[in-house]
Parts: structure tokens; C-alpha cells; sequence
């Protein structure tokens, strides 16, 4: 299939990875990309810690060898002159695609202080970051929550003036700040937003399986954000890419375990790389227990990579376990 433009950038499909705290680093990103997805985006990076010059945040930053683009830098921040500072300094450090403003994160220590889903508080705060981070000249896109009736716009209101401010594409998650991510993603007010604003709104929210994707793209969404769904099952990115018509690698839609574990561990050697052993071992025990599901053998692969408290012993585990289904 053709290619997609969208929010001023080129895809190649409409299934992006979400910004994920503490897990959408560039191997990670880098992952899923070799699974099939047509954009990335950093973990959400503090306007303030980038401007402070905080040596964590602007680890946060980059593309170090490109393997993980297109990418989409995030920023979160309650100040619109703050943001387009640390803007500035985030893209003298690394190499992005496009810039983001999330005013979607419910979580305390964000929405406390004025950020994230706080901002559809503040629509004059959220207007003006808008139009400063745009005259930077990438393609911008923002990530919101639905509204409620106690904000003083409507979710389609809101999206109408980021859009006049200068924004390229917005997404919606449909669920408001109070819910953080209990029940159920209001699919229909997304599908609705769309509607609205034809080509410039994708969807967020409660995408488990290839038929989740369908519902949001036949709906009138541009493209739809995989989060918790792909860290349940990394392997629905292939499959709804294959149901989609997007062609692709097939053997990613069901791989034998032998490519489950050279999946994992080209990931596991670039997050020890990038971040060290504890980092890597905490992360790659994380998508350990989503993989390995299915086929005989897999809880015990499973338990055994828990049980290991070093790199050394889990490579040698997953390369015994790699060995003995190729036998």
C-alpha cells in the first residue's frame, strides 16, 4: 500500500507507538519498528528537567542510530515559554521527526503541577504553548483526553482552537483525567472527534486486537496509538498490519519461539548498551512474561528468566531456550 501523509509527516501505516513512561526508550522504540510500526515517540520529556539541563531527561532525548524513526519528541510543561525553550535545546541534541505536547498524562505528579490533562483546565495556556512550539517549523501533534462537562470547552472546542494555534494532528484517548485508566475508552467520542476534523485526529485507547484497529480507521481516524495493548502482545502490530493489508514480515504474526527470543534478546543487548544491566534486566523481564505465551515450553522460559538477577545468566537462559527449539 501507498504511504500516508499525516499531520505533515509521511508514514508508511497508520500504527504508531504511544509515548510510554519508562518504557518507549530508543531500543524499545527501535523494537517495534522491526515489528512493523510506521512511527515512534519518546517517553513523555519534562520541559522543565531539559531547560534545567537535568543529565536524566536529556538522556531521554535522541534517535542515536535512526533505527527508531520517524520520531515524535513529547514534551510535557505548564509553561509555553518554558516549553519552547526546552524544545529548542531537545532538538540541538537529538534528531526528531516531529514535535509533541501531552496534555493527556492523568497521572499526580503530572496533573498537579498544571501539566498533562491539567491543560484542558487552561485553554489560553494550552492555545499559546500550541503557537509557540508550531513557529519551531516541525509538524506538531498533540495528545489529549476527552473533556468533561465541568471544563470550560467541549473535547471538539478544545481540539478546534490547538488546531487554529497551529497544530498538525491530535489524538484523543478516550477517557477523561479522573478514570486515569480504569473502565472503558469512550471509543465513540474519538470516532466523533474524527469525524469533525477528517484526517487530523487519531484514536488512543483500548486497542487490543487487529479488529480494535479496524473499528477506529473505518470510523475516520488517520491512524491509532498502540500502548498497553502491544505490551500485552507485541505481536498485535504485525497481525493488524497483515489484516490491514500492509503486507509485511508473516513470520512476526505468529513466530516460532526461536524468533521470539532473537527478537528479544537484539532488544535486551541494546537496552544494556544504552542503559546498563539493571535497566535491561527490568525491561526485558517486562516483555518476557507478555512474549512467551502459547507453546510448550513457554512458562518455563518465563519463570526462569524471572528468576535471574544478572545479564549473563538471562542471555544464557533465553540462548538455551533459543537452542533447544531449533533442535
Amino acid at each position: 500500500m501507498t504511504a500516508l501523509d499525516v499531520g505533515g509527516l509521511t508514514l508508511e501505516n497508520p500504527l504508531w507507538l504511544a509515548p510510554l513512561a519508562g518504557v518507549t526508550v530508543p531500543a524499545v522504540r527501535a523494537f517495534f519498528r522491526r515489528l512493523g510500526v510506521g512511527l515512534t515517540h519518546t517517553e513523555m520529556v519534562s520541559a522543565a528537567g531539559m531547560v534545567m539541563g537535568n543529565r536524566k531527561t536529556e538522556g531521554m532525548v535522541g534517535s542515536p542510530d535512526g533505527r527508531d524513526r520517524p520520531l515524535i519528541l513529547q514534551l510535557f510543561g505548564d509553561d509555553p515559554a518554558l516549553m519552547e525553550e526546552a524544545a529548542c535545546r531537545a532538538l540541538a541534541l537529538g534528531g526528531f521527526d516531529g514535535l509533541g505536547i501531552n496534555m493527556a498524562c492523568p497521572m499526580p505528579k503530572v496533573f498537579r503541577k498544571g501539566s498533562g490533562a491539567r491543560l484542558l483546565e487552561r485553554p489560553d495556556l494550552a492555545r499559546e504553548m500550541t503557537t509557540r512550539l508550531a513557529r519551531l517549523g516541525l509538524p506538531l501533534w498533540i495528545k489529549l483526553r476527552k473533556a468533561t462537562e465541568a471544563h470550560p470547552l467541549s473535547t471538539e472546542a478544545f481540539c478546534g482552537l490547538l488546531l487554529e494555534a497551529g497544530a498538525d494532528h491530535l489524538t484523543l484517548h478516550g477517557r477523561t483525567a479522573s478514570q486515569r485508566y480504569e473502565g472503558e475508552a469512550d471509543g465513540e467520542a474519538v470516532l466523533a472527534l474524527a469525524r469533525a476534523f477528517p484526517g487530523m485526529v487519531s484514536a488512543s485507547g483500548d486497542v487490543y486486537s487487529p479488529d480494535d484497529v479496524r473499528r477506529y480507521l473505518d470510523g475516520g481516524c488517520a491512524g491509532v496509538f498502540l500502548a498497553r495493548g502491544i505490551l500485552r502482545d507485541p505481536f498485535l502490530v504485525p497481525r493488524a498490519l497483515a489484516d490491514l493489508g500492509f503486507g509485511g514480515d508473516e513470520t512476526l504474526c505468529h513466530p516460532s519461539p526461536a524468533k521470539e527470543i532473537a527478537l528479544l534478546l537484539e532488544m535486551g543487548r541494546d537496552l544494556k548498551e544504552d542503559h546498563g544491566e539493571r535497566f535491561a534486566l527490568v525491561l526485558l523481564k517486562r516483555f518476557v512474561s507478555c512474549m512467551f505465551k502459547g507453546f510448550t515450553g513457554a512458562s518455563a522460559i518465563r519463570r526462569a528468566v524471572a528468576s535471574e538477577m544478572n545479564w549473563t545468566g538471562l542471555e544464557a537462559r533465553l540462548l538455551e531456550a533459543q537452542s533447544s527449539f531449533r533442535s
